[in-house]
């Protein structure tokens, strides 16, 4: 207390008291009140297991109604691979090895962890088989159902993720 009272000296702070006064001698406005409170609507997006718009379209022969063209359908009796617990979109291939002289491709899961998958193995959870694995893509033949009773077979490539 003693330095700010040495700091301020003898001076008359009478214009600071006036001021002071002035401003209480104004009327009080009224405070505002609250916005009215919206609760939040939460969304749920439903569309996660449609194919993306992004993708490359996709030739699909087209069936006639009531006939079938093959006799293709999944095996339901095999017993799931790992990565057939998610969607195709969710993987991402991050690169290949090769051992013993067979080509594996490196698959990422959603939760990070790398699974080395190779022709002949099942990912996806439309049925998809993979038909070939080459340095930066693999092809794989999903097998989903045409609407009408029936199943056909769709191709689908799932390329090599490039980092930024």
């Amino acid at each position: 207390m003693v330095l700010i009272y040495g700091c301020g000296g003898a001076s008359d702070h009478s214009e600071l008291k006036n001021y002071v006064k002035s401003v209480k001698a104004k009327p009080a406005r009224a405070i505002e009140p609250l916005p009215p409170f919206r609760p939040y609507e939460s969304f749920v997006y439903s569309a996660a297991a449609e194919r993306s718009p992004f993708d490359r379209p996709v030739d699909v022969t087209q069936r006639v109604y009531g006939r079938t063209g093959s006799d293709v359908k999944p095996d339901m009796n095999r017993e799931k691979e790992y990565l057939e617990s998610y969607e195709l979109g969710q993987l991402t291939m991050v690169g290949t090895i090769t051992k013993s002289g067979k080509l594996w491709a490196l698959i990422a899961d959603p939760t990070g962890f790398v699974t080395r998958v190779a022709e002949g193995n099942f990912i996806g959870k439309n049925h998809g088989r993979i038909t070939s694995t080459a340095q930066t893509q693999i092809e794989l033949l999903e097998i989903v159902s045409d609407g009408l009773e029936g199943w056909i077979e769709r191709p689908r490539i799932l390329a090599l993720s490039e980092k930024d």
